[in-house]
């Protein structure tokens, strides 16, 4: 069979006053009908800019393509090298028979327009169609997409949506015109580890059905492990490695690879901290990238935590008074009230929920999107008022203390959020926003002693004093949640509410800050609430873990022991929808794709 797509010697450049960055550098390979091609790498590794590239949807300036080939064959034109046609021409196939579904669909979606009219939009430019039948068509493709009442979220707007329905609204959209090429940049990220399997198998199903090929990019090499047929591995604008997936995770050979496939929490068995990327690989001060000739489970072996090793820190740790308990504690948001204005209908985030947290203990908390995680620890801290119960604070009631008196209690309280950046004052600089916390709550004397507090937490989390007056767009994902845990960490708290701080990050990026999230509590001491939509990397983090589901705490126990033996389908649930990237699956996936290739060929020549 000849390629839908062959990529060749692709180069995309982006320059400023200083120097020209080649984002993209050399980069071959090919993407056939009914494929799956998964291209996985970190942040900055030049993934998006190949997908982009390939839409040509590269900004001239800063960036632009200075070389290679983009043949596309066409059922309708045959080949054409996309790189040598004209804008005008490009319109014709982007959207039509290259259709992209970007990363974060809110941002990708026009907040002043209906959803509806949106993925209607698409269809009239490039269909000649009426009005009426577009809409017919848009409604049948959100019923395709499996999205719940499609009349009601044709005319609703996007911010009136969950992330999955979004994420739903933009693959109805990019399926809108039977594109023969989909390219999915990260669409799962930050998404529910059971509404990602969701999206991820309603991928697979329009793929059959439409005998699309597919470019899925994502940092997340388990994700891939039963969806891909083929991976790419990119690495600082290179293809350090690609081949069937089956090859990749039974026997890697690049070290950036392997490094990849360590980094993930694994659920099989628990680690003293998680393999990272230099663990196989480092670099020389020339840029020059050396292998370390360690197999994966060398590394892993020797990072494992035995029981004795487990059941001796558990001895320490419940030997102790809770530092923190919750009894019956209730948090409801009314919904609807009544001609008189009285509440008849609440949304009860969080219902009779009693647990206990111990000092050097971190408590992990799971569950989907919705389920009143976040809203639980919002009102522990007293960010979000409690309707009843109890939060008992080093034998203290602190659930009915005014702001004033609770004040003094906020530095022993802190919370570390989803998302660093839009919790990071843009006008302020890195110092100016860990040495803020200082000054409210009068801790040290002196500038001069809190900006070397400031420097020592800098140095802490592996930033440097250079980075003291940059602005926090000046970081990465990764470097911005470092600044915020330093400023957490700047009024020596007690205990820390570590909310999703880790589920937009990069894997390997994820597993460099959980830990230090763990050499951080064994050297300050604190406790954490760990919260998570993903059980494998609390499972890592936590020493018991509360499974929460619709504002209840449906089980709770021992991190090892809830894994491995869930009492309830709830939890059951959570684990099955987590990509393990075990050999036998991808097997089994690859087995049930051949036979369902075969079954369509078989048809094709009856018909």
């Amino acid at each position: 069979m000849e390629p839908l797509l062959e990529v060749r010697n692709l180069i995309t450049e982006f320059r400023n006053d200083d120097e020209t960055v080649k984002a993209v550098n050399s980069v071959s390979f090919d993407l056939f009908r009914g494929q799956t091609v998964g291209m996985v790498g970190e942040s900055g590794s030049g993934k998006s800019v190949t997908a982009l590239s390939i839409m040509r949807l590269i900004s001239n300036p800063p960036g632009k393509i200075t070389g290679g080939e983009l043949i596309y064959h066409s059922k309708k034109s045959g080949p054409v090298d996309l790189l040598r046609i004209s804008e005008k021409e490009m319109r014709k196939y982007r959207g039509n028979e290259l259709a992209m579904i970007f990363q974060e669909p809110m941002t990708s979606l026009n907040p002043v327009y209906t959803c509806g009219y949106q993925v209607m939009e698409a269809i009239l430019l490039h269909q000649k169609i009426t009005q009426k039948e577009a809409k017919a068509k848009v409604l049948n493709l959100f019923r395709e997409v499996v999205l719940p009442r499609p009349e009601q979220l044709f005319n609703s707007y996007p911010h009136q949506l969950s992330g999955g329905q979004k994420q739903r609204v933009m693959i109805a959209m990019a399926i809108s015109c039977n594109p023969a090429i989909l390219i999915a940049d990260e669409p799962t990220t930050s998404l529910d580890v059971t509404v990602q399997k969701t999206i991820l198998a309603l991928m697979q199903d329009l793929q059959q059905k439409y005998e699309m090929g597919i470019l899925f990019i994502t940092h997340d090499l388990g994700v891939l492990a039963e969806l891909a047929d083929k991976i790419v591995v990119i690495y600082k604008g290179k293809i350090v490695e690609q081949g069937p997936v089956l090859d990749i995770f039974s026997s890697p050979q690049h070290p950036y690879t392997k490094g990849l496939l360590a980094c993930r929490p694994p659920l099989n068995k628990r680690l003293h901290w998680l393999p990272v990327v230099t663990d196989f690989m480092e670099t020389d001060s020339e840029g020059v990238m050396h292998e370390n000739s360690f197999s994966i489970d060398d590394v892993t072996n020797r990072l494992t935590v035995t029981p004795e090793e487990r059941m001796q820190h558990h001895k320490m740790i419940y030997a102790k008074e809770p530092l923190l308990q919750l009894k019956n504690l209730r948090s409801w948001f009314p919904v609807r009230n009544s001609l008189l204005g009285k509440i008849t209908s609440w949304i009860k985030a969080v219902d009779d929920v009693s647990l206990d947290v111990y000092p050097g203990e971190t408590l992990g908390l799971v569950g989907e999107s919705g389920c009143g995680k976040t809203t639980l620890g919002r009102t522990i801290l007293k960010l979000l008022p409690s309707r009843s119960g109890e939060i008992i604070f080093r034998g203290q009631n602190i659930a009915n203390l005014s702001s004033r008196s609770f004040r003094n209690l906020r530095k022993d309280l802190q919370i570390i959020f989803q998302d660093p950046y839009s919790s990071l004052n843009p006008r302020m600089t890195v110092g100016e926003a860990i040495m803020e916390p200082m000054l409210v709550h009068n801790i040290y004397k002196t500038a001069r002693e809190r900006k070397d507090k400031t420097i020592e937490l800098l140095n802490r989390v592996n930033m440097s004093e250079s980075h003291f007056k940059r602005y926090p767009h000046e970081f990465s994902g990764g470097q911005r949640q470092r600044i915020c845990i330093a400023r957490a960490l700047s009024l020596n708290p007690q205990f820390i509410i570590c909310d999703e701080s880790v589920s937009a990050l990069d894997v390997s990026v994820q597993a460099q800050v959980l830990n230090l999230l763990n050499e951080l509590k064994k050297e300050f001491a604190f406790s954490y609430i760990f919260i998570s939509h993903d059980l494998s990397v609390v499972k890592f983090m936590s020493d018991r873990i509360a499974v929460m589901h619709e504002g209840k705490i449906v089980e709770m126990g021992d991190a090892d022991e809830l894994t491995t033996h869930p009492k309830t389908e709830y939890t059951r649930k959570l684990i099955e929808a987590i990509p393990k990237g075990e050999l036998r699956d991808i097997k089994l996936s690859l087995e049930r794709k051949a036979m369902l290739t075969g079954n369509a060929q078989n048809t094709t020549l009856n018909t």
